[in-house]
């Protein structure tokens, strides 16, 4: 559930992956591990909220974001990262989604 979106930014689909929003702290130790490898970034926590027809989605997701492109082998290190990152916090604390009645 993480992926680069071309050759500007990470994404982490972080809802899905915990069934919660990132706290503050999660952000800051993300943007500790990341700056081993870059040293300007942005991240942008979010929730999405998507609507098709009868369906309706609610998501929570986690960008990194670099003004300068990066390379290929740049942005796998960066998805390595970001999923090592995403994977810890739903180990440390996830919140099991159940479908709406």
């Amino acid at each position: 559930m993480v992926f680069s979106s071309g050759d500007r930014e990470i994404r982490v689909n972080f809802g899905v992956i915990s069934g919660r929003e990132a706290t503050a702290a999660e952000i800051e130790e993300l943007a500790r591990a990341l700056h081993a490898r870059i040293d300007t970034f942005s991240i942008i926590s979010e929730q999405r909220y998507e609507f098709a027809g009868e369906v309706e989605a609610a998501v929570h997701q986690v960008r990194i974001a670099v003004e300068d492109p990066i390379d290929v082998e740049q942005r796998g290190r960066l998805v390595e990262i970001a999923d090592r990152w995403a994977a810890g916090c739903a180990a440390d604390r996830h919140v099991d989604i159940t479908p709406a009645s």
